[in-house]
């Protein structure tokens, strides 16, 4: 009689355990799969995508893609553009992230050139662009442009003497969203009720997070650079959008959309390259990325960045103004995939350690001596 009531307490013991099992793994595909309503004026996307493809689109007219494609570059700080506050604020920010693009890629090509300096740099770069982006609460992709421009800069060849036209290009571009954000946000300010401007004030950890997120996104690039990868900036970036976004507060399902967006998003872009498109393919293959990635980004991330990362890598491979043969296109898709894996892993690892007490707390003590002392 024992025995039979031991096994009916084994029994219902496992029917609970196989019904919260399907409760949670019923919740975690339905937050995958979910789609949500975007928050941004339909238009939004359709703007932000015309002011980027456009210098592509010069680039192409004029037979100088790659230079296009580096005032695109430039021009991608649109997606910065607040949504809220007065006319000021809004064109501030977006000067502010203007700056910040030309600074990173002008630092990156300077910096290649005394190979010492790569890693100090980058990190310095990432920890600015984090802090920057967490501070002023950007939604997502906040800083991630910013960071590839600063790494392809690393490692793209270009001569010393033409640093400064390249650097000029990036800032053209920055200058013609600056205008298209003017324009935009007269339009909105006409046309929908004024918000008042945001009022933003120090969230703790802040600091903390942003070390661990810049140390594992220069740990990336370590390991990229250690095992001699061609193009060791793609790791780096990868890692980047996996850990982007991970703090204490995030649930780690979110992750989940990252990782298998880029991986989604490498096979798509394997997919494009062997098309071998010509100059204008390549333009308005730019434009219809923006476009999908504008209008999904706010929707669902992971879907969004499934067409960032292609978008990275004709960026990256086209930019960099090095011939691109139908045959060497294999070599790229192998070398960002492997790139990809261990920019996932290690963002991954990066996202298990701030769930972590153990590093977060003498962080938060350092954390809280600056802000006391320098507050």
């Amino acid at each position: 009689m024992s025995v039979s009531k031991h096994e009916t307490k084994r029994v219902s013991w496992l029917t609970a355990l196989f019904a919260r099992m399907k409760i949670l793994i019923n919740g975690e595909l339905a937050h995958l799969l979910t789609v949500n309503r975007s928050k941004r004026p339909w238009h939004m996307p359709i703007i932000a995508a015309i002011a980027i493809s456009f210098p592509v689109f010069v680039g192409a007219y004029f037979d100088a893609l790659s230079s296009g494609i580096k005032a695109s570059l430039g021009a991608m700080v649109i997606l910065n553009t607040p949504l809220a506050g007065k006319l000021p604020y809004r064109l501030v920010t977006v000067m502010a992230w203007g700056f910040a693009m030309s600074l990173c890629f002008a630092l990156g090509l300077i910096a290649q050139h005394v190979p010492i300096l790569k890693l100090p740099i980058f990190t310095l770069m990432a920890f600015g662009i984090i802090i920057l982006g967490r501070y002023y609460r950007q939604p997502p992709p906040a800083g991630l442009f910013i960071m590839v421009a600063g790494a392809i800069a690393l490692f793209i060849p270009l001569p010393l003497e033409d640093v400064m036209p390249a650097t000029g290009l990036v800032m053209l571009g920055s200058g013609f969203a600056l205008i298209m954000a003017l324009l935009y946000s007269l339009f909105l300010l006409a046309t929908r009720p004024s918000s008042p401007t945001p009022i933003y004030s120090y969230e703790p950890d802040t600091i903390s997070e942003s070390i661990i997120v810049a140390g594992f996104v220069s740990l990336t690039l370590l390991i990229a650079l250690t095992l001699n990868l061609t193009n060791p900036y793609w790791a780096a970036i990868s890692c980047f959008i996996i850990i982007q976004g991970i703090h204490l507060r995030t649930m780690w399902i979110k992750q989940i959309h990252r990782l298998l967006g880029t991986i989604l998003g490498v096979i798509l872009a394997s997919w494009m390259l062997s098309w071998g498109l010509s100059i204008w393919g390549i333009a308005l293959a730019i434009l219809i990325m923006m476009l999908c990635i504008e209008n999904l980004v706010d929707r669902h991330y992971g879907l969004a960045v499934i067409f960032i990362t292609p978008l990275t890598i004709f960026i990256a491979e086209y930019g960099s103004g090095l011939p691109l043969s139908e045959q060497a296109y294999y070599d790229v898709i192998r070398a960002r995939l492997f790139d990809t894996v261990i920019g996932c892993l290690v963002g991954l690892s990066g996202g298990v350690v701030m769930h972590s007490t153990n590093l977060r707390v003498p962080l938060r003590r350092m954390e809280n001596w600056l802000l006391a002392r320098f507050g």
